[in-house]
């Protein structure tokens, strides 16, 4: 009893360390990612927030389940390390008496990677899908970012501003590109405001500027100067998000059965399979000789991690794709690592098995 209640301390320590630290490089990693797109001008710097949380939310059943193989590798390491195992060997229990305290702590992380993976992720996705698509569909003048030129959806007009002064309601510097009937019209202001009619009507109202109208390679260019010049912002209409397998709820996918549905099932249902059969992996797998390195087994233990997930990733694409059924695709990889986890268990308990005899 006191060895299974230090053995589940000592994961659910290091499992909640782990995962912190692989929240904090997933998140950077993101943010990187939406920086150099909102940098670039193709996501909006005031939804990179949200957008970080919802992939967030998306890869967490991920790092749970590599969280807690990792826990049980390190903290078995450990013991191998400071020849705790010798004593456990000594004292005549086998390897296999560790099963029992490993799936004690894993069977709530599984429950968990079970509720993400099957409602939570999902749910994430299509929040984002819906978020991304409302953002696309904000007019031009709400997508500007000062010091980056951006172009409009039909490609027909490039516009930029120098810089933005959002308690004056002001952008400054003002750049407008636009090409209609073969003729480029270039407006240049030095300020810019939006108004808005009795109507309802959204108006941007340049300032102090000149217009430039002609065609490319012509001389004939006709320059106007203006006061005030006022171009009505046409509304945009905001479509539906994209419906995807991967958004869509998981009852739903059950209800109406089909190829990419069973294939996106498939991994829904295998992560928290996964989750298990990791962790009772990490068993075998943490042995370290300590008077040799522990390089190889870990690499090994990250092999067998990555392997398992990209099979779980083609047996995915493969059942979409109707090159296996749902019950192949679902079971296959997992029967492939229960059989390497039973031959591991083998390997490591024959030089037991020979020293009794």
């Amino acid at each position: 009893m006191i060895f299974r209640r230090a053995a589940l301390r000592e994961f659910a320590s290091t499992a909640a360390a782990i995962s912190v630290a692989l929240l904090f490089i997933l998140m950077t990693v993101v943010l990187i990612r939406l920086l150099s797109q909102a940098a670039g001008g193709r996501v909006p710097a005031d939804a990179v927030i949200a957008l970080i949380g919802f992939s967030t939310l998306n890869h967490l059943p991920v790092v749970l389940a590599l969280s807690s193989f990792i826990a049980v590798l390190m903290s078995m390491s450990r013991s191998y390390r400071d020849s705790e195992m010798v004593v456990w060997f000594a004292s005549g229990l086998p390897l296999t008496a560790w099963i029992n305290p490993v799936l004690r702590f894993v069977m709530p992380v599984a429950v968990v990677v079970a509720v993400m993976s099957l409602f939570l992720s999902p749910w994430a996705q299509e929040q984002a899908a819906e978020y991304r698509k409302k953002l696309d569909n904000r007019d031009e003048v709400s997508r500007v970012s000062p010091g980056v030129f951006r172009e409009s959806a039909d490609s027909r007009r490039v516009f930029f501003v120098e810089s933005l002064d959002k308690d004056a309601g002001r952008v400054h510097n003002i750049f407008i590109s636009t090409v209609q009937n073969g003729k480029q019209n270039v407006t240049v202001a030095a300020d810019g405001i939006i108004e808005t009619a009795k109507n309802g009507d959204r108006f941007v109202v340049l300032l102090n500027g000149r217009r430039y109208e002609g065609e490319p390679g012509m001389a004939d260019y006709r320059v106007m100067q203006f006061e005030r010049y006022s171009v009505r912002i046409e509304p945009k209409e905001v479509g539906e998000a994209e419906i995807t397998v991967r958004v869509t709820p998981t009852l739903d996918l059950m209800a109406k059965p089909t190829n990419p549905g069973r294939g996106e099932l498939a991994w829904r249902f295998g992560l928290p399979i996964a989750t298990v059969l990791l962790a009772l992996l990490a068993i075998p797998l943490s042995f370290v000789n300590p008077r040799a390195g522990r390089t190889n087994s870990l690499i090994f233990a990250v092999l067998t991690f990555t392997i398992y997930l990209n099979l779980l990733g083609v047996s995915q694409a493969w059942v979409a794709q109707g090159k296996l059924s749902a019950a192949q695709g679902t079971w296959g990889v997992h029967g492939l690592m229960l059989c390497l986890l039973i031959v591991l268990f083998l390997v490591r308990l024959a030089p037991s098995v020979g020293r009794k005899s």
